[in-house]
């Protein structure tokens, strides 16, 4: 069965901090606080149309572990009864790595929780302060294994792109998140909203944001790193809405930005099998699974037309027994 979320988004409220690309009401599109009778409502909406057996109540958009407490029990409480009943599967959330402790798991745990993500953002220490996170790597790791320790199941956020990082610095990020082996990840492409610090430093010169054309082959081998690693990626690129393109001034965003990435790494198993074969032009015909046409494909037919480009006239033959990302060569017309 798959797996869904009910999501409640509890917006910037409980963040400790003003970081640098951070414009939390303009990425979730709404500022208003979320109140018990609000959570009561977006349950019985689900029941309506979801497994809720296998459905999570989840609160997004802030730390939530840092909103003020009475109203952090007060959602719980709403939400938990439907948890312990086991008609729902559980409560998945999000916080800041340094807004976790024994205490607030004990709280968690008691109240049904089942999922934490962690807004790492960084594994680089410099970058971090560069970003005004207000947390440590150490704090990121430190709250993963206790989390992990009480048995929840452990998701970590990830930002490409951000100030003062670079290509490598955000590969050794997904390295040093691989190595606290989460069960899900999200990776985060940075973009420059206005009302922002970042938006300054764009302004007078300090940061260059990525662009579709940095970010997807980085993202693209992240993907990939993770994926080999049996990490789940459950998001790639921030969710499409109206607000983010109105106050979005620069960065890697495309609404479809996975299907690029996963699209990007096909591409690049097309090449290195052309390479292995030593296949440079003439009419082939490429053998990939029938859920991965449109991946071979590419978005408006780019990697189509870029086969063209170099003398190459695909032809598409769907195999079942091929993976996701596999390519192969079935003959050469």
């Amino acid at each position: 069965m798959k797996h869904s979320n009910i999501a409640i988004f509890v917006p910037h409220n409980g963040c400790p901090h003003a970081c640098t690309f951070c414009n939390q009401r303009e990425i979730t599109g709404q500022s208003y606080q979320p109140t018990p009778q609000d959570v009561e409502n977006a349950i019985a909406t689900s029941r309506k149309f979801s497994d809720t057996q296998n459905t999570e109540i989840a609160f997004f958009g802030g730390s939530f572990t840092a909103i003020p407490r009475e109203y952090m029990l007060s959602l719980l409480k709403a939400a938990s009864p439907y948890v312990l009943s086991g008609e729902f599967y559980g409560i998945r959330l999000s916080t800041r790595p340094d807004c976790i402790n024994e205490e607030i798991l004990d709280i968690l745990k008691s109240h049904g929780v089942t999922s934490i993500e962690l807004g790492t953002q960084s594994m680089c220490d410099d970058v971090l302060t560069a970003n005004k996170r207000g947390h440590t790597v150490q704090d990121s790791i430190d709250s993963s294994l206790l989390i992990k320790k009480y048995g929840f199941s452990l998701g970590l956020q990830m930002m490409t792109g951000l100030y003062q990082s670079s290509d490598e610095k955000d590969m050794y990020t997904a390295q040093k998140i691989a190595e606290l082996q989460p069960d899900t990840v999200r990776i985060y492409p940075t973009i420059v909203m206005r009302g922002t610090e970042l938006y300054d430093l764009y302004k007078n010169g300090s940061y260059i944001p990525q662009t579709l054309e940095t970010a997807v082959p980085l993202c693209a081998d992240i993907l990939r790193f993770f994926e080999a690693r049996n990490i789940n990626v459950i998001r790639l690129g921030l969710h499409d809405s109206e607000s983010l393109k109105e106050n979005m001034v620069a960065g890697a965003y495309h609404p479809s930005f996975r299907e690029l990435c996963e699209s990007r790494i096909i591409f690049d198993n097309t090449l290195k099998i052309l390479s292995e074969q030593n296949i440079t032009d003439g009419n082939i015909v490429f053998s990939v699974n029938p859920k991965s046409v449109s991946r071979f494909v590419g978005q408006k037919k780019s990697n189509l037309q870029r086969l063209q480009k170099m003398g190459i006239t695909p032809t598409i033959h769907q195999d079942n027994t091929l993976s996701k990302y596999e390519v192969a060569v079935n003959k050469k017309l």
